[in-house]
């Protein structure tokens, strides 16, 4: 990845806005998944990530992975590193989005907290990741 400090405004700030956007429309959801991925697999497969290309989808960013590449950018991503590190996922959100050759952290404490939100959506796993993933194609786009 590229890290490069002058992006062209439109194109660095569009698609960080419209995940902006998207996040703050559906913080509910947003915490609902991530719990319910928290319950299935606790921090065994990394953060949770945000891949915006070719079509905005979910992944898993590993511990290894974020350490290497903040290696790879001279320490230039250590507070994520300790961000992630200090995570409390019982009451906040926390994901790693990737566009245009940069990353963008995701994070907030949605009311009510993150099991709460999984209980009242009431939708498994599966049905939030089609469902989130489905909106951010109609909401996000890159070009």
């Amino acid at each position: 990845m590229m890290f490069s400090t002058n992006q062209s405004e439109s194109g660095d700030s569009k698609w960080r806005s419209q995940l902006d956007r998207f996040v703050k429309a559906n913080q509910r959801e947003l915490a609902a998944l991530a719990w319910g991925l928290w319950l299935e697999y606790g921090d065994s497969q990394g953060t949770i990530g945000i891949d915006l290309q070719p079509t905005p989808h979910f992944v898993y960013c590993p511990q290894a992975a974020v350490e290497q590449l903040n290696s790879n950018v001279d320490n230039r991503l250590q507070e994520i590193v300790g961000i992630i590190e200090h995570h409390q996922p019982e009451i906040e959100v926390l994901m790693i989005a990737i566009g245009n050759g940069e990353i963008k952290l995701i994070q907030f404490a949605p009311e009510p907290t993150p099991p709460i939100c999984f209980a009242e959506v009431g939708q498994d796993v599966s049905e939030l990741l089609e469902l989130l993933a489905k909106q951010m194609s109609e909401q996000i786009n890159l070009v």
